[in-house]
């Protein structure tokens, strides 16, 4: 294991010079000290977790020290945000402090949010406060222990720093990592201000660092874009099966690396409506649960038309077909695992969909459903959880469904409950927990929020002592309103 000194640093990004970022120092925030760290994104840098406890710890990721080596740099890029463009966007807040290099060889971006001003801030103050740090930090690491691709957070630094939103708040720094920041508003910055030379130079380093399997390929810009699409695909079909709503998916949160991205007003869903908004600002519902598919569909085609200089059109259009598809195949896969089933049949998706038709109104908890599902043989658990559902009749055609299905499957009773409980998370970040936890970090308590970070950690274990974390919330942590004001 490494200590913070020990780090090698090989900034690539930085290396594509003035025209995809600016060189900023971070401004540091007052009277630091450490909210949280993440022993499982230490490890990714070879970090042993007593490092947090150091005190250089808290002054670099509060802005007081840097790394000789680090390069701070404010990205440029632009994005279409609610569906209209942006032109013009990039790190208001954020820096690229520089990218470590592990002892596996894997290169991790170290990006510090809420590190201050930059020449991209447009008007605000290059600030986050406590409260989003927190639940970006809980976000990242928790959605990671689901399976869920994701960036990742090291850790949260709090201050004494003054600042303004609806309220006077704290301002906060969190340390994210990625092997990649690059979004698919890089692409439509270089495309839309006509600097073709530029959007190929960027291209060329998606290739050389993140994709170098691509360079096989007989054309290698468009094998990019179909592994991006496969990866996005991937991504959307996690969050459709764990009830997981991002609530921002504009192109400019959108990675390359087809990784959860950018953590504003997320929700996981707690009573099953397709319908759920989880961002108070999204008046039309445009990034509703339900809408996440086809936004993800149009948020690629945003990219392939930034790509139009690089790659033929046709061969874009044909490749953003495959996406549906490819999104029903890994969807469908995971569905079958969180009912418990491991072959293949071509009743399976009527049978998903019959469940979640169910589920819509009934207030059927989304997470504990699965749960329950596998903590007993089919018919005993069937027989619990037909109390949850208003349409009895409907549901007990869907559960002689389901019966028949696992008949069908070879394997105990044991195997099975091992089986769903592996892909069926006891607990889950719900908002009501993360805004327990904020409001006594807020207070200077940050015992619970470390507590809550240990056991999402483990999503899917039994933890004695612990099952308050995994109750149903009650009513009013159903209707928690979350904005992007961070």
């Amino acid at each position: 294991m490494k200590t913070l000194t020990e780090l090698t640093f090989d900034n690539r990004f930085a290396r594509l010079g003035e025209a995809f970022s600016s060189p900023v120092l971070p401004e540091p925030i007052a009277e630091p000290r450490l909210v949280l760290a993440s022993p499982a994104a230490m490890a990714l840098l070879d970090l042993a977790p007593s490092e947090a406890d150091s005190e250089v710890f808290a002054q670099l990721f509060a802005g007081h020290k840097l790394w000789g080596e680090a390069e701070p740099r404010a990205m440029v890029y632009a994005g279409h945000q609610f569906g209209g463009y942006t032109p013009r966007l990039g790190d208001g807040r954020g820096l690229l402090l520089g990218e470590v290099v592990n002892q596996a060889g894997q290169y991790w971006d170290l990006h510090l949010k809420g590190a201050g001003q930059t020449p991209y801030s447009r008007m605000g103050d290059g600030r986050a406060v406590l409260r989003s740090s927190i639940r970006e930090f809980l976000a990242s690491e928790h959605l990671d222990a689901l399976g869920i691709p994701s960036s990742r957070a090291l850790c949260v630094t709090a201050s004494s720093t003054p600042v303004w939103r609806e309220q006077r708040e704290t301002a906060a720094m969190v340390l994210r990592l990625a092997q990649s920041h690059v979004r698919f508003g890089h692409f439509e910055y270089f495309y839309y201000t006509q600097q073709h030379e530029q959007l190929r130079q960027l291209a060329e380093h998606v290739l050389d660092c993140h994709y170098p399997e691509c360079r096989d390929q007989a054309q290698p810009y468009l094998a990019l874009f179909r592994e991006v699409l496969e990866r996005t695909a991937g991504m959307i079909a996690y969050w459709q099966a764990y009830g997981f709503c991002h609530g921002v998916m504009n192109t400019d949160n959108m990675s390359i690396l087809g990784i959860t991205f950018d953590f504003g007003p997320y929700a996981f869903l707690d009573d099953f409506d397709a319908r759920h908004i989880c961002n108070h600002s999204d008046d039309t519902g445009r990034y509703s649960f339900s809408n996440q598919v086809p936004i993800a569909h149009w948020n690629l085609a945003a990219l392939a038309q930034a790509l139009t200089p690089l790659i033929e059109p046709q061969a874009l259009r044909e490749s953003l077909d495959l996406f549906l598809p490819l999104y029903q195949a890994h969807y469908l896969d995971l569905m079958r695992k969180r009912l418990g089933l491991h072959s293949a049949d071509d009743r399976d998706e009527a049978l998903v969909q019959c469940l979640l038709q169910l589920m819509q109104g009934s207030a059927v908890d989304y997470t504990l459903f699965f749960r329950e599902l596998g903590d007993s043989a089919p018919a005993q658990a069937l027989a619990r959880l037909r109390e949850d559902f208003v349409d009895l009749a409907g549901f007990d055609a869907w559960a002689s469904d389901y019966l028949q299905r696992t008949a069908a499957e070879a394997g105990s009773q044991d195997d099975r409950r091992a089986r769903m409980h592996a892909a069926n998370p006891k607990y889950i970040l719900r908002n009501y927990l993360a805004q327990q936890v904020i409001e006594a970090a807020e207070a200077g308590d940050y015992g619970p929020v470390r507590e809550l970070h240990q056991v999402l950690a483990r999503p899917f274990d039994e933890q004695p002592g612990f099952e308050r974390y995994a109750q149903r919330p009650p009513e009013w942590g159903k209707h928690l309103e979350i904005s992007c004001s961070s």
